[in-house]
């Protein structure tokens, strides 16, 4: 059996060209560690850093800058895919597999996106793409509202990252931007599968590292932030001129990429964080470098407190000032600590050990609290209330399994956390699968895989374990002693083949073996950490302080009075191990969804593959059963009832004689279960390959006792055609509706056109009526005016019958001199009447005028009026009507001639006749027809 295995493994990696497009190993045959590494190694050469194992995604650091690969381009190409699957391997896969089964394919289920590996193998870098896509995918609304809503909680949560990692990320020997913190964060989905908010849940901050940074490491990113950036001002603000140096930040050179105070500042403002809460926050972290750098030095008189030099006076009486409390109440609180003996108080000096301590307890606890105040302003920042989201998303981004030369608390609880996850993969995938397998009886023979659960019940394990052991002397009032406390571990753990101990070495420890190797933890100093005292006058201190943010996040945090003997019960790993069982029993009711970050060399060199260092990781993360169980298993479970309810349309609407299945109806569920797979992979538009009879589908699908077991190809076809049956009804009930619409839109247009041509005779009939009685009404008064003009106009018209009968006074023989005119047809001269109005005279060519002395006014007065101009010695009539408006005279004169100042009634009277006409008068129409 081993002499063919080799032989099928050398036949195998002899395909070398063609193993990068190996995009699943399952597809790798056999799979062995070396077939699997090959496989990987040869898609990192070729620059490809994800591949599919199975259920899990495996992702390969590149440890350089590849923007192309997480591009809005790329992000719409895999949401708007009908199958991402079928695109190439990418982290967005599994965060759209995650967001498209939030409302699955049967019941909705809440999502969990698990990103475990080693430090630095890009579990932080992960977690930012997962939460950017989800941001960008999750805030397509088309309403304006709604839309407006979506981005600004879009810009909070992608915010809330530069915030958590600065406060929260450190440089290590592994990783420029190791997480020293664990986070689970929930992004919160409405019903229509928006973004309405999202939650963060911290789990055990290393605030250690705030007063003791390991080896070449450095502090967190905050502090390195403000040496870097700040503007003068706040440095004179915060006491920190240039080349100050702080015991608390080592390797301040060079800079790295992370140290970006503009972006961190930013991300507050937008979150929502004042500028003076802003102030405050940087005012207390100056005050944490400075108290860095106070030093004591030990006194010749036990019963006297420690001294300190002048210089650590001026860092101290700095950091009081930035902490807004009293220099000497400081002082005293790091020298003396106070002892209660029943009611009485004591006064102790400390030693020169017991003043560091009280210093570093007093900048972790003020650290600690504020990056709490921190998550929970960002949590009621970006959380949307509980009525407005029905599903969410969780990303969990830990630390990395952690290895170090001396490795204490942190460590062991880092580790212990990946214990679990681990753990959670085994018993939910590798191990739950296989007993599932066999409870539903499918013949299925076991495949070996790692199971660490030896080594969980020895960290946690009860009655005793090695937390157990640390609590309980955390809690004996007494000074701890590692040798005394290793003893006892050899003595009550020694039954446990996972913990081991060198007699020979000097220092106190012992040594896990842990699922991705051996670790050896220092005892020194680890009871210390776990009990993280924090003495009441430090408390009462910071109570007291004038800045308003350090007394609150002091007041909130013991605002329920607990006394210190039930705070002295609380130790690390108690609350790290609550709140870890927490995540996981949110995990255990989520759907997880795994991403195995490797990292490909311990030197983070961009594209470089070292075998021995994959190998490693592969076999402590159980990649290679992982990758067993997913090609000979089966990774979709559906139980019968719920896959008839969804699938069972598929035999109602085929062509097959079997008919419909109901599993209400027929108690016999499983028989009808087999009918629809055989229906349903004897479909007329199935390939070839799958044409076959149902018994023949072993390794496609199996029916077990209360589920049916489906590989992903077969779920697939069983979407392909629901949908196609689904698309077919909707096609049916669209023109059912449609030809409903058609009629009824066609009966609507016929009884409108009705109505209009109603309305419309009706507004006609109505309309001429109105036409009909104003024209009569037009027709009798227009009737009645020209009644009016023909009298008036006969009125007007000079006769000899009329003159005959007009009863004309005698006039003044000197007034009739002077009024008269002289005719060229008339030889006695022509009284004037109804003087100084102007003349128009009909068929006159020319006039002669006499004058006497006494009418020569009046007779200048008709010349204006009459406008006459010489010719020859003679006056031509010629008229002013444009500017006197002077009526005309209506018939040839036979007599007097009579002057009008009124305008003439007669319909074709011309009020400025043609000029270039012959005929002259006021009247040119008139004239014609009289002449």
């Amino acid at each position: 059996l081993n002499d063919s295995l080799e032989g099928d493994i050398r036949a195998f990696l002899t395909e070398e060209d063609q193993l990068h497009t190996y995009d699943d190993l399952t597809k790798v045959n056999p799979v062995t560690p070396s077939t699997v590494l090959k496989c990987l190694q040869a898609r990192y050469r070729r620059r490809v850093f994800y591949t599919h194992a199975g259920c899990t995604l495996v992702a390969l650091n590149p440890f350089q800058p590849v923007p192309h690969l997480y591009s809005q381009d790329v992000m719409k190409e895999y949401h708007c895919a009908p199958q991402p699957q079928e695109l190439k391997p990418h982290i967005f896969i599994v965060a759209e597999e995650a967001y498209r089964s939030v409302r699955g394919q049967l019941q909705p289920a809440n999502q969990s996106l698990v990103v475990s590996g080693e430090s630095g193998a890009g579990k932080t870098w992960t977690s930012r793409c997962l939460m950017k896509y989800y941001a960008t995918v999750a805030a397509s609304s088309t309403v304006l509202k709604s839309q407006d809503t979506v981005e600004r909680i879009e810009r909070r949560v992608l915010d809330s990252n530069p915030i958590m990692e600065a406060f929260g990320n450190a440089c290590t020997l592994r990783n420029n931007n190791s997480s020293r913190f664990g986070k689970y964060i929930q992004l919160q989905l409405d019903r229509c599968q928006l973004l309405v908010g999202a939650s963060v849940q911290t789990y055990l901050l290393e605030k250690t590292r705030v007063a003791c940074q390991p080896v070449h490491e450095r502090n967190f990113h905050v502090f390195y932030q403000m040496m870097n950036g700040a503007t003068d001002w706040q440095r004179k603000e915060w006491r920190m001129p240039h080349g100050q140096r702080f015991a608390w930040l080592p390797k301040s050179d060079p800079t790295i990429e992370e140290d970006c105070f503009q972006e961190t500042v930013e991300a507050m403002c937008h979150l929502g964080i004042q500028a003076e809460s802003q102030r405050q926050i940087f005012k207390i972290l100056a005050g944490i470098l400075h108290l860095g750098n106070v030093t004591f030095s030990s006194s010749l008189d036990e019963s006297q407190p420690c001294s300190l030099d002048e210089e650590s006076r001026d860092f101290l009486q700095a950091a009081a000032e930035l902490l807004g409390v009293s220099a000497e109440e400081l002082e005293t609180c790091l020298r003396v600590r106070v002892l209660q003996a029943g009611k009485q108080s004591l006064v102790k000096p400390c030693s020169l050990a017991e003043c560091s301590t009280r210093r570093n307890c007093m900048a972790k606890v003020i650290y600690g609290r504020l990056f709490e105040w921190l998550v929970t302003f960002i949590n009621n920042s970006i959380c949307a209330d509980k009525s407005a989201w029905i599903n969410f998303i969780g990303v969990l981004d830990v630390y990395g399994f952690e290895s170090f030369c001396i490795n204490n608390l942190e460590q062991l609880c880092i580790n212990y956390a990946n214990e679990k996850l681990q753990q959670h993969f085994v018993a939910h995938y590798l191990r739950a699968q296989q007993e599932e397998y066999v409870a539903e009886g499918l013949q299925w023979s076991f495949v070996k895989y790692q199971d660490n659960q030896g080594c969980l019940d020895l960290i946690e394990g009860c009655p005793v374990s090695v937390f157990s052991l640390l609590n309980e002397e955390s809690r004996l009032n007494r000074a701890s002693d590692a040798r005394t406390f290793r003893v006892r571990l050899e003595k009550e753990l020694c039954h446990n083949p996972n913990i081991s101990w060198d007699k020979f070495s000097k220092e106190p420890h012992f040594t896990v073996a842990h699922y991705a190797g051996k670790v050896n933890y220092q005892i020194q100093e680890m009871v210390e950490k776990n009990k993280d005292p924090v003495p009441p006058e430090v408390i009462s201190l910071f109570l007291k302080s004038d800045n308003p943010l350090l007394r609150q996040i002091f007041s909130d945090k013991d605002a329920k009075n607990q006394t210190s003997k039930e705070l002295s019960k609380v130790t690390v790993v108690s609350k790290f191990k609550n709140s870890l069982e927490s995540l996981m029993k949110i995990l255990h009711n989520t759907t997880p969804h795994y991403t195995r970050c490797i990292k490909p060399n311990p030197d983070c060199k961009p594209m470089t593959f070292q075998k021995e260092e994959v190998i490693s990781q592969l076999t402590a993360c159980g990649i290679v059963e992982t990758v067993h169980i997913s090609a000979a298993g089966f990774p979709i479970r559906i139980p019968f009832k719920d896959f008839l309810q969804r699938y069972g349309i598929i035999a109602k609407y085929s062509n097959s004689k079997s008919g419909s299945v109901c599993p209400d109806e027929d108690p016999n569920v499983s028989q009808e279960v087999k009918k629809l797979l055989r229906v349903v992979l004897q479909h007329p538009k199935c390939g070839p390959s799958l044409n076959l009879d149902y018994e023949k589908h072993n390794s496609l699908v199996h029916c077990g006792r209360t589920k049916v077991f489906l590989t992903q190809p077969t779920l697939d076809l069983l979407e392909d055609q629901r949908r196609m049956i689904l698309s077919q009804r909707a096609f049916t009930i669209q023109c059912c509706w449609r030809r409903y619409q058609s009629r009824r839109r066609r009966s609507r247009q016929i009884s409108a056109t009705l109505i209009q041509a109603a309305v419309r005779s009706w507004l006609v009939r109505r309309k001429v009526k109105r036409w009909d009685s104003a024209a009569a009404v037009i027709q009798s008064t227009w009737k009645k005016w020209k009644s009016v003009l023909k009298s008036r106009a006969e009125a007007e018209l000079d006769d000899a019958k009329n003159l005959a009968e007009e009863d004309i006074p005698e006039l003044n023989p000197v007034i009739r001199e002077r009024g008269s005119v002289q005719l060229s047809h008339i030889q006695e001269p022509v009284t004037v009447r109804g003087w100084p109005m102007g003349l128009a005279l009909a068929s006159a060519p020319s006039i002669t005028v006499s004058m006497t002395a006494t009418g020569l006014q009046k007779m200048m007065s008709v010349m204006a009026t009459l406008n006459l101009p010489s010719r020859r010695g003679e006056y031509k009539v010629e008229t002013n009507q444009c500017t006197q408006e002077l009526a005309s005279i209506r018939a040839q004169p036979k007599g007097s001639v009579k002057l009008h100042c009124q305008r003439s009634p007669l319909l074709y009277a011309d009020r400025q006749p043609d000029l270039k006409s012959e005929v002259t008068g006021f009247n040119e129409i008139l004239l014609e027809k009289t002449l």
